[in-house]
């Protein structure tokens, strides 16, 4: 393999070029007209412009990829996360064009991909499951029956559903019409299918997932757990590994139990198997992500592994280099996903141009970017601008280590979710490891952040008065003598 196409954008996309180049492989980077001055654009060694702003006309036309790899000899093709990561019909174009792709096989992609058919295959493989069914539904009747049976609160979730789309929490019987009908409208909107399955809500829940890894010769190995509870919208702000809440046999129960997964649809690659645990420390398997996590920049902090180079490796047909008892967690991670999104204003994205960006560096501070001063935060795509990781000998450190690294990090023109996870860094519930998914509506408001930030204005200015005031006395010494 020596010559690789990056289907994606941004750090991302930048991210996996500077291990093919560290591996001696050249890149080809596609591109919006958005992103025609990007980072991951002149970084590449070659590129080529798909089309206009929106992803519908760039990122996700895979004839169009598919052809420019074809023209410039590509022999490989890493789609990244988002846009056609996980799509199998595009998967299936890229090998049918004789080119790799840097990720698993078609069939794994499409049996993880709907939520129903994941279910089944994993329940087959002895992993533990939510209560409820593994049909989907239309009927507001049935979903009423399976309610009672399974008992409320119950989850409604579409089954071609993700990112929090289709999704409804039901308390109580009499809710259960109302809430089907808004989540079979919302998954027809934003999937074109409205079946919905449900399962027994589980209160209190944290979201764990555990990164797998899987070649060509059937070896499939798990790379630990990261913690992902933190979340707004169902989407993640903060992730850690490993997780601090869990035994040394529970991390094993659940390692083996991803590894499964990974064998009921014969993957290959990386992986990420999710879970939920209750608060008694039962895990239940919620879905497959079949592409490269955004946080998994944590798990290869606390490896010491490339998880782009073993994808490159499996890939060309490698076997992976390493045995389950060869592994180890080495201290402990964080990470922050920095967002162009006001956390003062339900976290709605902040669109505008960059005019102070500065990143801060140092032992165990890494940051992916795709970003610099001066660009401008387009309103066409996710609008995170960076994540930003530290490693540290131990769970305690790392914590400190992000507060002082976004002290560090300065953004000037737009608003980011920097305060916000400093928020959640300093409070109790985070640094005792106690919480759930639900830490951001128990905990956070807006007014509290605006609080701590006239807390530390007001020190600021105090500060700033002592020492001019201290200054003006050594002056007045110095003008006596």
């Amino acid at each position: 393999m020596k010559k690789i196409l990056v289907a994606n954008r941004g750090e991302i996309a930048l991210r996996v070029m500077k291990t093919a180049r560290r591996m001696g492989i050249s890149t080809v980077a596609v591109y919006s007209e958005a992103d025609r001055n990007a980072p991951h654009v002149r970084f590449a060694d070659e590129a080529v412009l798909l089309g206009p702003a929106p992803s519908s006309q760039s990122y996700l036309k895979g004839e169009k990829i598919i052809e420019a790899a074809k023209k410039l000899g590509v022999d490989g093709i890493h789609p990244g996360y988002g846009f056609l990561s996980e799509n199998a019909i595009f998967a299936q174009m890229v090998e049918d064009a004789g080119i790799a792709f840097i990720g698993p096989k078609p069939k794994s992609i499409e049996v993880m991909g709907s939520k129903l058919a994941a279910k089944e295959a994993a329940k087959k493989f002895n992993v533990p499951m939510v209560p409820g069914i593994e049909q989907a539904i239309t009927d507001v009747q049935t979903a009423i029956e399976i309610g009672k049976r399974v008992g409320y609160p119950i989850l409604i979730k579409a089954s071609a559903g993700g990112g929090g789309k289709g999704m409804r929490i039901v308390e109580k019987e009499e809710d259960t019409k109302e809430q089907m009908e808004r989540a079979i409208s919302e998954a027809v909107s934003a999937f074109g299918d409205g079946s919905v399955f449900i399962e027994k809500y589980v209160t209190g829940p944290r979201h764990i997932e555990v990164q797998v890894l899987g070649d060509q010769h059937g070896n499939i190995v798990y790379l630990f757990e990261r913690e992902c509870s933190i979340q707004r919208r169902h989407q993640k702000v903060v992730e850690e590994a490993p997780s601090a809440i869990l035994s040394v046999e529970m991390r094993k129960a659940m390692g083996e139990a991803a590894v499964r997964v990974a064998q009921s649809c014969d993957y290959i690659g990386a992986g990420t198997v999710e879970f939920l645990v209750d608060s008694d420390r039962n895990f239940y398997f919620l879905e497959m992500n079949t592409r490269l996590q955004v946080e998994h920049p944590v798990t290869e902090m606390i490896t010491g592994l490339d998880l782009v180079e073993l994808q490159i490796r499996v890939a060309r047909g490698e076997r992976l280099p390493f045995k389950q008892d060869d592994l180890a967690i080495n201290g402990h991670a964080l990470e922050l996903r920095v967002y162009a999104e006001d956390p003062l204003n339900n976290f709605l994205p902040s669109v505008g141009k960059l005019e102070t960006y500065q990143i801060p560096s140092g032992a165990g501070v890494r940051v992916d970017g795709g970003f610099e001063a001066g660009m401008d935060v387009p309103i066409y795509y996710d609008p995170m601008l960076a994540k930003l990781v530290v490693h540290g000998a131990n769970r305690a450190e790392a914590i400190q280590k992000m507060k002082e690294a976004i002290r560090n990090y300065l953004v000037e023109g737009v608003a980011t979710t920097l305060p916000f996870g400093l928020f959640v860094l300093n409070h109790p519930a985070f640094v005792s490891a106690d919480f759930d998914t639900h830490f951001v509506n128990q905990y956070f408001t807006p007014q509290i952040l605006i609080g701590q930030q006239k807390e530390q204005s007001e020190v600021a200015a105090k500060l700033a008065l002592w020492l001019h005031l201290k200054q003006k006395k050594k002056l007045k010494v110095v003008k006596h003598a």
